[in-house]
């Protein structure tokens, strides 16, 4: 009854071709994503969060040959930057500071906070030594018994411009039983150059030649050679820096394949890439899933409103903090605003005490940061209120905070070195005031009379008002020790103990 050639537009799916829908291509992603959510997996990795983390202590040489000034400035001021450079390469890993001549003496435990190793490091000098040598072996025993606190196979970075044969044999012996890594950087050249004093003068000796300081290099390489001990020279980019870096990192990384189990190393993330190829098509022409404004609307829709009396235009800034209010959490904020350097924006934002304690410690507000650690009682929190109190110059207060802190946490290394720096500012400010007791006798009101004659053979006054400011201001300035006094009486005091096995004379 029907003419063909309008039967044929009349019927439905009857001799129509299959053809891709949008319903295809949703139960394709839907079935792609469930893949990629079950981790599939088909090679393994060693555990995450350990790379570029390798310990490292770096021994530096503080004869008097490391002042030769064929490395400009000096063989030693070039030694420090390339710490620097190191600290920053470095940034999160843990690393220590030891120095040398003579004797051997920590100047820094394994750290991350590269101000903390920059403030020590400004004030190293080969004047500060107690002893004259290049007893390079006990500051390999020393840097050992650092990196024997750390979980992490590390490795012990020499600078020096020479060496002690004699102890080629215990460097072997060190090589063959020890998982901590010895590497040698040369610091100077083959031609030498004249030795500079500590006020900028060059040395002389008897005959009133110049000092000469010479790169024992046929010493090094016997070494590098008798002992397998990789060996490389300063240079003036960062190469020298870099190939340190790598060295360390293959050799924990070496040592956690031994004692470390690997794991499987999850590939889902491949699948996204036809993930969002499919998901392109939702928004080809006539592909659209008419839902998906509706769903965004209602998700939107959930972000929180600021309760206002009267409507409001809304800013830029409340219509960011909405949208970071629905995909961050307070803590997830304070943290990205913490790694950008706004730490007071940061403090307000952390929930968590102890980051609130330590962005409120980097914007400066030591009261603030006190306030957020006192919540806790951990041996962190311990360490980080004595820096609170220090830095409010409450000695006694943060020397009591560094004994709680050790109290939990006997091997504390930073701990243990701010309380000796506290101890000693504790001490000078107490010889301090009774130098000053004993100088200034107590007087009765601001102005005295003394019988002493002036010119017209009239009695002088003295405005003592005015001489306790004077002397306020002077013991003020004569508080604070400086970190090279404090390493120069450290090292004095050590090299008078006698060491392990040994009896004092």
């Amino acid at each position: 009854m029907i003419a063909p050639h309008l039967l044929e537009r009349l019927i439905v799916d009857g001799a129509r071709r299959w053809r891709l829908r949008p319903v295809h291509g949703t139960c394709a992603a839907l079935v792609l994503i469930g893949l990629a959510a079950a981790g599939p997996a088909w090679e393994r990795e060693p555990p995450p969060f350990t790379e570029d983390k390798a310990p490292l202590v770096i021994a530096i040489d503080l004869s008097h040959s490391m002042d030769a000034v064929d490395l400009a400035p000096t063989r030693l001021e070039r030694a420090k930057q390339k710490v620097r450079d190191l600290m920053q390469l470095r940034a999160g890993s843990r690393t220590g500071l030891v120095v040398y001549a003579g004797t051997a003496h920590m100047v820094v435990p394994p750290t991350d906070d590269p101000q903390f190793m920059a403030l020590y490091l400004a004030a190293l000098d080969t004047g500060m030594m107690p002893r004259a040598g290049k007893d390079a072996a006990a500051a390999l025993a020393l840097a050992d018994s650092l990196l024997g606190r750390e979980s992490a196979a590390g490795t012990v970075l020499f600078i020096t411009d020479g060496f002690d044969r004699a102890q080629i044999p215990a460097f072997a012996a060190h090589a063959r039983n020890s998982q901590v890594q010895v590497l040698v950087l040369a610091a100077g050249t083959t031609q030498g150059g004249p030795i500079r004093t500590a006020d900028g003068r060059v040395a002389t000796d008897q005959q009133g030649r110049p000092v000469q300081g010479k790169l024992d290099l046929a010493a090094l390489k016997a070494l590098a050679s008798d002992a397998d001990i990789p060996l490389a020279s300063l240079t003036l980019d960062d190469d020298d820096v870099s190939w340190v870096q790598r060295r360390a990192v293959r050799n924990m990384e070496a040592a956690q394949e031994k004692n470390v189990e690997v794991r499987w190393k999850e590939a889902g993330y491949v699948l996204t890439i036809p993930i969002a190829l499919l998901a392109a098509f939702w928004f080809r022409r006539g592909w659209v899933v008419r839902w998906l404004p509706a769903l965004l609307t209602a998700f939107l829709a959930q972000a929180p409103r600021p309760a206002v009396a009267a409507p409001v235009v809304p800013t830029m800034a409340s219509v960011k903090t909405a949208f970071l209010d629905v995909f961050l959490t307070p803590d997830q904020q304070g943290r990205w605003q913490f790694e950008h350097g706004d730490f007071t924006v940061a403090a307000a934002h952390f929930e968590n005490p102890m980051w609130r304690g330590w962005a409120s410690y980097r914007a400066g507000d030591y009261a603030g940061a006190l306030t957020a650690f006192a919540g806790l009682a951990t041996p962190d929190a311990f360490f980080m209120m004595g820096n609170c109190h220090a830095q409010l110059k409450d000695y006694p207060r943060a020397l009591s905070a560094y004994d709680n802190a050790l109290k939990g946490r006997p091997r504390f290394a930073q701990a243990s070195a701010n309380r000796a720096l506290v101890a000693a500012l504790i001490e000078q400010e107490k010889k301090k005031k009774k130098d000053d007791s004993e100088q200034a006798p107590d007087m009765p009101p601001d102005q005295i009379q003394f019988d002493k004659k002036d010119d017209g053979g009239k009695k002088g006054r003295v405005d003592m008002s005015r001489l306790r400011q004077q002397n306020a201001e002077l013991w003020m300035r004569n508080l604070q020790i400086s970190p090279a006094d404090f390493l120069r009486q450290k090292f004095q005091v050590e090299a008078r103990q006698p060491a392990p096995g040994k009896v004092a004379p």
